[in-house]
C-alpha cells in the first residue's frame, strides 16, 4: 500500500502548468487585450472631441450674450469678427448682416488645431445663429 501512495505522490509532484498551456493562456490574453486597448483609445479620442465641442459651445454662447448686451446701446455698430482669439487656443468668427431693424448674427467657434491663428471651416466645432431686433 505504501508503494501506491508513493506513485500517486510522484504524479502529483509532476502536475503543473506545461509550456503549451502557458502559451495558450498568453495568446488568449493577448487576443482579449487588443480589442480592449482599441476601445480605450477610441473612448479617449471621443472624450477629447466632446470636450472641445462643449468648450466651443460655452464660448459661442458667451460671445452671443456679449453681442446681445452691446446691441442694446450700440445697435448700429458692426459685430463682425474674424478669427478672434478667445481662450486656450479657441477662435471665433462672427458674421453680421447689419439689417436696419432685425439683424442676423452667426457665431462660429472652434479650436485652432493647426495653430495658424485663423479659424478655417474644418476647425469650426459649433455654429450658433440668432436674430437681434432694434429696440
Amino acid at each position: 500500500m505504501s508503494q501506491i501512495v508513493g506513485r500517486d505522490c510522484v504524479r502529483c509532484a509532476r502536475r503543473g502548468v506545461t509550456l503549451t498551456e502557458v502559451v495558450v493562456a498568453a495568446t488568449l490574453l493577448a487576443v482579449a487585450v487588443v480589442p480592449l486597448l482599441r476601445a480605450l483609445t477610441v473612448a479617449q479620442a471621443t472624450g477629447a472631441m466632446v470636450e472641445r465641442k462643449t468648450q466651443s459651445l460655452i464660448l459661442a454662447q458667451g460671445t452671443l450674450d456679449e453681442i446681445r448686451a452691446r446691441a442694446l446701446h450700440h445697435y448700429e455698430s458692426s459685430f463682425r469678427k474674424d478669427s478672434e482669439t478667445l481662450v486656450g487656443g479657441y477662435l471665433c468668427n462672427v458674421t453680421d448682416d447689419q439689417a436696419p431693424n432685425l439683424r442676423r448674427v452667426t457665431v462660429a467657434v472652434g479650436f485652432d488645431a493647426n495653430g495658424n491663428g485663423h479659424l478655417s471651416g474644418d476647425e469650426v466645432e459649433v455654429t450658433l445663429t440668432t436674430c437681434i431686433a432694434r429696440r
